[in-house]
């Protein structure tokens, strides 16, 4: 592992000095994706940093316990300190996907269950704004469709981090598990006798992709315009205005109606199809990978019912890694932080745990190799070696 890091520190120092060049900035695409990769290793450096200062503060804790005893506490400290950043190291070296360190957006739409699934929706958009609040991020509404009863039947929005984050702190690393469908168990506004319904909604979470991210070519796309519905301004439901984009290969459908102007909303919507191809790409890239990352994918289809919030019990549930807690008046207003924690160690396990399969087969596979008996050399190969036998002796 210490070998690996000792490589990123050199690449780390490199990419510092690219940065430090007069011309960094020229390139836009490049800075950005030099700036990326310099956050990320700067976590590993840092962590790598700490456990060489307290290696240091061990041994020399050590040497003085010879002559006080009160220094073999402090060195059994550090000792422990060592190895949380030695799993710290372990959990930052694991290969991460590509799109990790990206600001993502969000789609929510009402499912079954009518103008309560509608409601439910409203409250899971507030939830996941309170919570991006929260962590200091910026929420920006690209298109919204509201239902008669202050719910909504589909809203879109983009999640977007301040400044560059670091490994596993970004909007689409920590939400990408939010995608599936969410159950609600309560007693509905419209409910006259106080039974408990169901109903769901369903969240969908894709990276936002740049235009250097995605190539799209404009014949493939197929571009209408709409007058806007539903509550606004005077724009609405008297210009054409709104903007439904068609991407032919695909069969991918984007609206957007939010802005007054139509080039707004056409901008708007191509955000969106940027988003939606490159998690078309990236679930392709995954369905090819390793089985025990297709077992991870499993987990979170969107065809699957995710999490359930029970009113009654105020309790939630995640039913793919067995998260319960009963606390879910404080969920809904944006601390999910614990449920997203427990989803990100589970794929994080999973992804060690490959890691470490494939180190355990490689060195079984060497080991196979030395063991493996040496092929009879012929005449003209043992003719060689006797030759380079005496270049090298000089006999």
């Amino acid at each position: 592992m210490f070998e690996a890091v000792e490589g990123l520190v050199d690449e780390h120092a490199a990419i510092e000095q690219q940065l430090a060049q007069p011309g960094a900035f020229s390139d836009l695409a490049r800075s950005r994706t030099l700036n990326q990769r310099y956050a990320a290793l700067s976590a590993v450096v840092r962590a790598y940093r700490d456990w060489q200062a307290t290696v240091g503060d061990i041994q020399a804790a050590r040497e003085l316990a010879a002559e006080d005893e009160t220094f073999t506490a402090e060195a059994e400290r550090l000792d422990v300190h060592r190895l949380e950043l030695e799993e710290r190291l372990r959990h930052l070296l694991v290969p991460r996907d590509a799109v990790d360190g990206k600001d993502t957006i969000l789609e929510i739409k009402a499912g079954e269950g009518g103008e309560e699934s509608a409601l439910f929706a409203g409250d899971l958009l507030r939830m996941y704004g309170r919570y991006a609040e929260r962590r200091g991020w910026h929420v920006e509404l690209l298109d919204e469709t509201p239902s008669d009863l202050g719910g909504i039947k589909s809203a879109t929005v983009a999640v977007k981090a301040k400044g560059i984050p670091e490994p596993g702190e970004a909007p689409y690393a920590l939400l990408r598990f939010e995608g599936g469908v969410h159950r609600v168990q309560r007693v509905p506004v419209t409910e006259s006798q106080g039974r408990i319904h169901t109903s769901a909604a369903g969240v969908l979470v894709m990276p936002e992709a740049e235009p250097v991210d995605v190539s799209i070519d404009d014949n493939d796309l197929r571009i209408d315009v709409f007058r806007s519905s539903g509550p606004g301004g005077q724009s609405v439901n008297t210009t054409d205005s709104a903007v439904r984009i068609t991407h032919l290969p695909t069969g991918i459908v984007v609206s957007c109606q939010n802005e007054k102007s139509q080039l707004q909303n056409r901008d708007q919507a191509m955000r969106v199809l940027r988003a939606r191809l490159l998690q078309q790409a990236q679930e392709l890239a995954d369905s090819e990978a390793s089985d025990a990352r297709r077992s991870q994918i499993r987990t979170v289809d969107r065809s699957e019912r995710i999490r359930t919030y029970n009113f009654a019990e105020n309790r939630i549930t995640d039913h793919r890694v067995g998260y319960k807690s009963h606390n879910l008046d404080q969920v809904l207003d944006g601390d999910i932080q614990a449920v997203i924690d427990a989803l990100v160690s589970a794929d994080l396990a999973d992804r060690l745990a490959a890691v470490e399969s494939s180190a355990a087969h490689a060195q079984t596979q060497r080991a196979t190799d030395l063991r493996a008996p040496v092929p009879p050399q012929s005449e003209a190969d043992s003719s060689l070696d006797s030759e380079t036998h005496r270049t090298i002796t000089g006999q």
